[in-house]
């Protein structure tokens, strides 16, 4: 099965990845966001979690695809985004990038009309305070490259370790984010985007295991053709498994934590 990681261009030609862009019905492409979205979609399918009566919490689900393909594979999904005015402010709004309700959320038709509308919920959430009402109420929560814009680097740590309370025991967390691959000191850490280091990924995954989640992973960084290249704003090329943000080069990471059992 998978296992946290970060993302690496040999992941494009697995086997994996071709089915869950079918699945999503989105054409394939070398792009670290595809592979987010790949990556969460077959996590959760590999921990039996996308099936009828399993629960889901998504944070930060702007309009993004895998809201309505877990619908279609019978899930009840509670789709989250940051409410309207702070998302203006931030630009998810004029980019985008940002959901305000149910509208748009099944926009590829992934899911039968009337399945997606008995089975989602839309509502706003601040990721750096979750409701209490979540708590131990979903056999998986899910983030797309969400979880750095909570702030700083210290908020993203805390919203890790925090949203683990909506789980049930023995639920399963998959998030992604963006990983500094050019240090393991300098970083980005306050403002709309941070960069996560090693180190930060590795105070959480000790943090997560001291209060007894179980999570993997694999700091291996890919050294393909493809992966040789940057991307620079306005990150228009066909190629995107990293990119400059600032001073430093990133990729995506994903990390997959279950919860300890009761």
């Amino acid at each position: 099965m998978l296992i946290s990681q970060l993302c690496k261009e040999q992941d494009f030609e697995a086997e994996w990845f071709t089915n869950a862009c079918a699945q999503l019905q989105h054409p394939h492409m070398y792009h670290r966001k595809l592979w987010e979205f790949c990556y969460i979609y077959q996590g959760l399918l590999e921990r039996g979690m996308l099936a009828p009566g399993k629960r889901g919490l998504g944070f930060g689900v702007g309009k993004e695809r895998l809201v309505s393909g877990f619908a279609a594979q019978g899930c009840e999904i509670v789709a989250t985004d940051l409410d309207f005015d702070r998302a203006k402010a931030q630009g998810w709004v004029d980019s985008n990038q940002h959901s305000n309700n149910l509208e748009g959320l099944n926009q590829y038709g992934l899911c039968d009309a009337e399945q997606f509308f008995k089975l989602v919920t839309f509502e706003n959430a601040d990721m750096n305070h979750i409701s209490d009402k979540y708590n131990n109420g979903f056999d998986f929560t899910w983030s797309s490259c969400t979880f750095e814009h909570c702030g700083s680097i210290e908020l993203g740590k805390q919203f890790i370790v925090n949203q683990m309370k909506c789980l049930r025991p023995g639920g399963v967390a998959i998030h992604t984010t963006e990983f500094n691959l050019s240090s393991n000191d300098t970083t980005l850490d306050h403002g709309v985007t941070v960069l996560f280091r090693k180190q930060d990924i590795e105070w959480m995954v000790e943090t997560l295991r001291g209060e007894g989640h179980s999570i993997d992973i694999d700091y291996s960084v890919g050294d393909g053709h493809i992966e040789s290249f940057v991307d620079v704003p306005p990150y228009t090329n066909q190629y995107h498994l990293r990119l400059q943000l600032g001073q430093f080069v990133s990729t995506s990471i994903g990390l997959i934590i279950k919860k300890a059992e009761a």
